[in-house]
Protein backbone atom coordinates (compact mmCIF):
# COMPACT_ATOMS: atom_id res chain seq x y z
CA UNK A 1 0.00 0.00 0.00
CA UNK A 2 1.19 3.51 -0.75
CA UNK A 3 -0.42 6.22 0.32
CA UNK A 4 -1.36 8.51 -2.52
CA UNK A 5 -3.20 11.89 -2.51
CA UNK A 6 -6.05 12.71 -5.29
CA UNK A 7 -4.74 14.71 -8.40
CA UNK A 8 -7.79 17.31 -7.79
CA UNK A 9 -9.39 17.54 -11.14
CA UNK A 10 -9.94 21.11 -12.27
CA UNK A 11 -13.36 22.62 -10.99
CA UNK A 12 -15.59 22.70 -13.81
CA UNK A 13 -14.57 20.11 -15.65
CA UNK A 14 -17.69 18.05 -17.76
CA UNK A 15 -17.75 14.54 -16.81
CA UNK A 16 -16.33 12.33 -18.80
CA UNK A 17 -19.05 9.73 -19.66
CA UNK A 18 -18.63 6.60 -19.35
CA UNK A 19 -20.80 3.11 -19.55
CA UNK A 20 -19.80 0.30 -17.27
CA UNK A 21 -20.81 -2.92 -15.94
CA UNK A 22 -22.21 -3.09 -12.15
CA UNK A 23 -20.99 -5.94 -10.48
CA UNK A 24 -24.06 -6.25 -8.23
CA UNK A 25 -26.97 -6.25 -10.89
CA UNK A 26 -24.92 -7.29 -13.76
CA UNK A 27 -26.67 -4.25 -16.07
CA UNK A 28 -24.91 -1.44 -17.04
CA UNK A 29 -24.37 1.97 -15.60
CA UNK A 30 -24.21 4.79 -18.22
CA UNK A 31 -23.27 8.27 -16.89
CA UNK A 32 -25.10 10.68 -19.95
CA UNK A 33 -28.13 8.53 -19.12
CA UNK A 34 -28.66 7.50 -15.96
CA UNK A 35 -27.43 10.82 -13.54
CA UNK A 36 -29.02 13.04 -11.79
CA UNK A 37 -30.16 16.38 -12.52
CA UNK A 38 -29.30 17.36 -8.62
CA UNK A 39 -25.81 16.42 -8.02
CA UNK A 40 -23.85 12.90 -8.78
CA UNK A 41 -21.02 11.38 -6.85
CA UNK A 42 -18.72 9.10 -8.55
CA UNK A 43 -15.90 7.67 -6.63
CA UNK A 44 -13.22 5.44 -6.73
CA UNK A 45 -13.05 2.62 -4.16
CA UNK A 46 -12.31 -0.95 -3.68
CA UNK A 47 -12.35 -3.31 -1.91
CA UNK A 48 -9.09 -4.43 0.77
CA UNK A 49 -8.26 -0.58 1.02
CA UNK A 50 -7.81 0.01 4.69
CA UNK A 51 -8.93 3.89 3.67
CA UNK A 52 -11.98 2.62 2.13
CA UNK A 53 -12.99 0.28 4.54
CA UNK A 54 -12.43 2.67 7.51
CA UNK A 55 -15.27 4.89 5.87
CA UNK A 56 -17.67 2.06 4.22
CA UNK A 57 -20.28 2.29 7.40
CA UNK A 58 -20.41 5.96 6.85
CA UNK A 59 -20.29 6.10 3.68
CA UNK A 60 -23.28 3.71 3.29
CA UNK A 61 -25.11 5.86 5.39
CA UNK A 62 -24.38 9.18 3.72
CA UNK A 63 -25.37 7.97 0.05
CA UNK A 64 -29.10 6.60 1.71
CA UNK A 65 -29.46 10.01 3.25
CA UNK A 66 -28.38 12.02 -0.14
CA UNK A 67 -30.02 9.55 -2.34
CA UNK A 68 -33.77 10.75 -0.88
CA UNK A 69 -32.53 13.99 -1.74
CA UNK A 70 -32.23 12.98 -5.45
CA UNK A 71 -28.47 12.68 -5.77
CA UNK A 72 -27.01 10.05 -7.39
CA UNK A 73 -24.16 7.64 -6.30
CA UNK A 74 -21.66 5.26 -8.22
CA UNK A 75 -18.84 3.52 -7.11
CA UNK A 76 -16.03 2.25 -9.33
CA UNK A 77 -13.08 0.13 -9.32
CA UNK A 78 -10.46 -0.01 -11.24
CA UNK A 79 -7.48 -2.19 -9.58
CA UNK A 80 -6.14 -4.73 -11.76
CA UNK A 81 -7.53 -7.49 -10.45
CA UNK A 82 -4.95 -9.95 -11.94
CA UNK A 83 -2.24 -8.64 -8.62
CA UNK A 84 -5.00 -7.69 -6.75
CA UNK A 85 -7.70 -11.08 -7.20
CA UNK A 86 -9.94 -9.39 -3.66
CA UNK A 87 -11.11 -6.52 -5.85
CA UNK A 88 -12.65 -9.04 -8.87
CA UNK A 89 -16.00 -8.19 -10.21
CA UNK A 90 -17.37 -11.60 -8.16
CA UNK A 91 -15.54 -10.12 -4.96
CA UNK A 92 -17.09 -6.91 -5.40
CA UNK A 93 -20.55 -7.98 -5.47
CA UNK A 94 -20.00 -10.13 -2.12
CA UNK A 95 -18.48 -6.65 -0.45
CA UNK A 96 -21.45 -4.48 -2.10
CA UNK A 97 -24.04 -7.07 -0.60
CA UNK A 98 -22.45 -7.64 2.51
CA UNK A 99 -22.06 -3.58 3.14
CA UNK A 100 -25.25 -2.79 2.06
CA UNK A 101 -24.25 -0.61 -1.08
CA UNK A 102 -27.71 1.33 -2.02
CA UNK A 103 -25.31 2.77 -5.68
CA UNK A 104 -23.70 0.84 -8.34
CA UNK A 105 -20.61 -0.75 -8.05
CA UNK A 106 -19.02 -0.89 -11.49
CA UNK A 107 -15.92 -2.59 -12.53
CA UNK A 108 -13.54 -0.23 -14.99
CA UNK A 109 -11.69 -3.39 -16.05
CA UNK A 110 -10.01 -1.64 -19.27
CA UNK A 111 -8.72 1.48 -16.23
CA UNK A 112 -9.99 3.89 -18.90
CA UNK A 113 -12.66 5.82 -16.63
CA UNK A 114 -10.26 6.04 -13.80
CA UNK A 115 -7.75 7.71 -16.26
CA UNK A 116 -10.22 10.15 -17.81
CA UNK A 117 -11.16 11.37 -14.23
CA UNK A 118 -7.42 11.37 -13.37
CA UNK A 119 -8.15 9.69 -10.27
CA UNK A 120 -5.04 8.60 -8.34
CA UNK A 121 -6.10 6.74 -5.27
CA UNK A 122 -9.30 5.02 -3.56
CA UNK A 123 -11.25 6.62 -1.44
CA UNK A 124 -11.14 9.23 -4.33
CA UNK A 125 -14.31 11.36 -4.66
CA UNK A 126 -15.69 13.72 -7.38
CA UNK A 127 -19.22 15.62 -7.08
CA UNK A 128 -20.74 17.12 -10.11
CA UNK A 129 -24.02 19.50 -10.48
CA UNK A 130 -26.97 18.62 -12.34
CA UNK A 131 -25.54 19.52 -15.45
CA UNK A 132 -22.25 17.26 -14.76
CA UNK A 133 -19.46 19.75 -13.93
CA UNK A 134 -17.29 19.45 -11.30
CA UNK A 135 -17.98 21.11 -8.05
CA UNK A 136 -15.80 19.34 -5.27
CA UNK A 137 -13.38 16.84 -5.53
CA UNK A 138 -11.41 15.51 -2.76
CA UNK A 139 -12.20 13.85 0.42
CA UNK A 140 -14.79 12.10 2.12
CA UNK A 141 -13.90 13.84 5.86
CA UNK A 142 -10.46 14.64 7.42
CA UNK A 143 -10.57 11.07 9.19
CA UNK A 144 -7.86 8.48 8.33
CA UNK A 145 -7.43 4.60 10.04
CA UNK A 146 -5.84 4.59 13.42
CA UNK A 147 -6.36 8.51 13.88
CA UNK A 148 -8.97 8.95 16.86
CA UNK A 149 -10.71 11.11 14.55
CA UNK A 150 -14.87 10.34 13.85
CA UNK A 151 -15.97 9.19 10.13
CA UNK A 152 -18.50 11.94 9.60
CA UNK A 153 -18.43 12.50 5.89
CA UNK A 154 -18.55 16.01 6.84
CA UNK A 155 -16.34 17.43 3.64
CA UNK A 156 -18.86 15.78 1.37
CA UNK A 157 -21.93 16.60 3.09
CA UNK A 158 -20.60 20.27 3.07
CA UNK A 159 -20.22 20.31 -0.43
CA UNK A 160 -23.33 18.09 -1.41
CA UNK A 161 -25.41 20.63 0.97
CA UNK A 162 -24.24 23.50 -1.48
CA UNK A 163 -25.26 22.21 -4.09
CA UNK A 164 -28.28 21.15 -2.92
CA UNK A 165 -29.24 24.29 -0.98
CA UNK A 166 -27.89 26.58 -4.67
CA UNK A 167 -25.36 27.88 -1.68
CA UNK A 168 -21.06 28.81 -2.34
CA UNK A 169 -18.89 25.65 -2.50
CA UNK A 170 -16.40 25.20 0.22
CA UNK A 171 -13.81 27.42 -1.07
CA UNK A 172 -11.28 25.54 0.41
CA UNK A 173 -10.60 21.11 -0.68
CA UNK A 174 -8.98 19.25 0.50
CA UNK A 175 -7.29 16.08 -1.53
CA UNK A 176 -8.03 12.57 -0.92
CA UNK A 177 -5.85 10.14 0.31
CA UNK A 178 -5.33 6.70 0.59
CA UNK A 179 -4.31 3.21 -1.85
CA UNK A 180 -2.90 3.97 -5.15
CA UNK A 181 -5.01 2.55 -7.80
CA UNK A 182 -3.34 -0.03 -8.99
CA UNK A 183 -2.89 0.32 -12.42
CA UNK A 184 -2.00 -2.84 -15.18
Amino acid sequence: MSLTESNMLELGTIAPDFTLPDTVTGKGFNLESDHSQVANVIMFTCNHCPYVLHINEQLVALAEEYQKKGVVFVAISSNDVVRYPQDSPEKMKELAEEVGYTFPYLYDEKQEVAHAYAAACTPDFYVFTGKLELAYRGRFCSSRPNSDVPVTGSDLRAALDAIIEDKEMPAKQYPSAGCNIKWK
